[in-house]
């Protein structure tokens, strides 16, 4: 009796697990994981960005620091943008994610900013500190960029899965949803250009 009871579990599971791959549910998960990892980087180059504002700020103000609104628009844009407590779970809320993209667009834009003064100042363009820094942030926007894209390509794979027949029903029975995605707005203002008037001369030191 033991025999037959093994031999029926055995089957069952057996079954249950063809019919588990047959359905999407082993894809929904690896997909699901694989938009976990991607977004772990882009924090990850965020947070890498981000520690290099302090320094960057100090060494600009040495030389230009009559520039204090601009000095303090990023000082304040980068205090937003690592305010955010960055949890898993954020991917799966639009409005926080949208919170997240904005704060992060703002402090880009801002930094656009800081380094266009650097041309009205020819002393601070020269410093080598200054071009070290600038060729780390130039660095991490590029890994930022790179992020972004395998994330948004992680998650059009993820949504495809869920909203496609047979897996759309496997998706409904464990509950996964479509997850939001970075936003066509949010990546129009993080390239756009700053507005820096250098009309006016620079005040001296």
């Amino acid at each position: 009796m033991n025999s037959i009871l093994k031999r029926l579990i055995v089957g069952a599971v057996t079954l249950a697990s063809l019919a588990l791959s047959g359905c999407g549910y082993n894809t929904i998960q690896e997909q699901d994981e694989a938009v976990k990892a991607s977004w772990s980087e882009v924090v990850n180059q965020y947070q890498r960005r981000a520690d290099l504002i302090p320094n960057l700020v100090r060494t600009v103000q040495g030389f230009a620091a009559q520039e204090e609104k601009v000095l303090v628009g990023v000082t304040e844009a980068r205090a937003r943008a690592t305010s955010i407590q960055v949890t898993p779970e954020l991917v799966n809320d639009p409005v926080a994610l949208e919170r997240y993209q904005k704060v992060q667009g703002e402090l880009t834009s801002a930094l656009k900013t800081l380094l266009a003064i650097s041309e009205n100042y020819p002393q601070l363009k020269s410093d080598q500190n200054f071009r070290d820094l600038q060729a780390q942030l130039e660095g991490t926007e590029n890994r930022i960029a790179v992020a972004r894209n395998r994330y948004i390509a992680a998650v059009q794979a993820y949504n495809g899965t869920i909203r496609r027949f047979p897996s759309n029903l496997t998706a409904m029975v464990f509950s996964y949803e479509v997850k939001p995605n970075f936003t066509v707005e949010n990546e129009a203002a993080i390239s756009a250009a700053p507005t820096v008037d250098f009309s006016a001369p620079a005040p001296a030191k």
